[in-house]
């Protein structure tokens, strides 16, 4: 967890105040998560209505994980200067903005761009939800079911988003863009009332040791492998079945669940994984089990049927989220100090978003150049072999300057 960027919060005096706060903050978990995944079913639809190639509307996927990365480390700076609810609020006007100008349009560069802009939003209000949550419940088991709850409603909301882009997808694809302009208004209301203020703190600042820290660079590494070969699967993925099964939104919907459900069912067992094993050994094993579900794509790259040729591999990738994703964001800050923690967390969510930035276009490249089958399998099994790789090193390291071996 990030240090807070503030030295003390104005928490709400009674529980049922900070229960309200954590449902707004866990309520913009959701939103942010459904944001990623709601397009994802419509990418067909677009491509058809507007007669665009893979490659040009993959960017409303890669889109919003740029506006992500791009934000993020200039994040802690913005929220030290202007201050973290004030901030926080502004991103939720910014993106209900950005929702409605993005389901208006029928321009590709607007719709990217408002994708951009909301992927820019999320990178405020994700990392200040959990420096809120630090600020107001006090260590221990308190603090521990909050970030749990916080945490189970972002892995929850990936799912939700693709069960309402199925639902949304068939009314017009405009809907997948515009639904989230009222919920973030709503949001907005509630965190008028809830979100305390906080005092401003000068932002940590990232140092050579971090950098050469080799956990922290594993890590970041791992999970930018991960991120970017897991959206870029579902891209494959959704195109592949919409092509080949004739599939319609719904049915595209529910062919993904098998990749995301894993990790959502797994968030609340996730802490006692990494108690009992340490990091190292579930990120790995879910690097591997990632990579297999790869390999398998490129040996049957045009299966015949989605229960024996893609189902595999989306139920392999997503049980290598549900073993890797909590244990690579505690591999990343494992052994460091508050301080070193509020600049690490930052630099390790931008690798995970650019993971996404280079992997999608890259696929949606390599689908369309009319070079077979079999490459853009090819570059998600070579991504996924280096990912596995660097994994592997793990499991020999040693931590240094007194950190806890995983």
């Amino acid at each position: 967890m990030a240090e807070p960027l503030v030295a003390r919060a104005a928490p709400p005096r009674a529980p049922d105040g900070a229960l309200r706060l954590l449902f707004v903050l866990s309520g913009n978990m959701v939103l942010d998560a459904v944001e990623v995944s709601v397009v994802l079913v419509a990418l067909p639809s677009i491509a058809g209505e507007l007669g665009l190639p893979v490659r040009s509307v993959q960017w409303l996927m890669s889109g919003f994980a740029l506006g992500f990365a791009a934000v993020l480390l200039l994040g802690p700076k913005l929220t030290a200067r202007w201050g973290l609810r004030r901030c926080y609020l502004a991103a939720l006007i910014v993106f209900a903005g950005a929702s409605v100008v993005g389901g208006l349009s029928d321009t590709l560069w607007v719709l990217v761009a408002s994708r951009v802009v909301k992927g820019g939003c999320a990178a405020l209000t994700a990392p200040a939800g959990l420096t809120l949550i630090a600020a107001t419940f006090p260590e221990g088991p308190r603090l521990r079911r909050a970030v749990s709850v916080y945490s189970l409603f972002g892995a929850a909301g990936f799912t939700l988003g693709l069960l309402l882009s199925g639902l949304l997808t068939p009314l017009s694809w405009h809907w997948t863009f515009l639904f989230p302009a009222p919920v973030a208004l709503a949001l907005l209301l509630w965190g008028l009332r809830t979100v305390p203020h906080t005092e401003r703190r000068i932002p940590p600042r990232l140092t050579r040791g971090l950098l050469r820290d080799g956990d922290l660079v594993r890590a970041t590494l791992g999970a930018a492998t991960l991120n970017g070969t897991y959206a870029a699967l579902l891209l494959l993925t959704t195109f592949q079945a919409a092509d080949r099964f004739g599939w319609r939104p719904w049915q595209l919907a529910l062919a993904l669940l098998p990749a995301c459900v894993p990790l959502a069912v797994s968030v609340p067992f996730a802490g006692r994984l990494t108690a009992r094993y340490g990091t190292s050994g579930p990120v790995a094993a879910g690097a591997v089990t990632a990579f297999a579900g790869q390999l398998l794509l490129l040996i049957h790259p045009r299966p015949r049927s989605y229960a024996l040729g893609l189902l595999p591999t989306l139920l392999l990738v997503g049980i290598a989220l549900a073993l890797s994703f909590a244990a690579l964001n505690l591999q990343a800050t494992s052994g460091l100090t508050a301080r070193e923690r509020g600049a690490a967390v930052p630099l390790y969510q931008t690798g995970v978003q650019l993971g996404g930035v280079l992997m999608l276009p890259l696929v949606a490249a390599l689908l369309t150049d009319g070079s077979g089958p079999r490459t853009a399998p090819l570059a998600l099994t070579l991504a996924g072999a280096a990912g596995a790789l660097v994994s592997l090193t793990g499991l020999r390291s040693r931590s240094p300057k007194g950190r806890t071996p995983s």
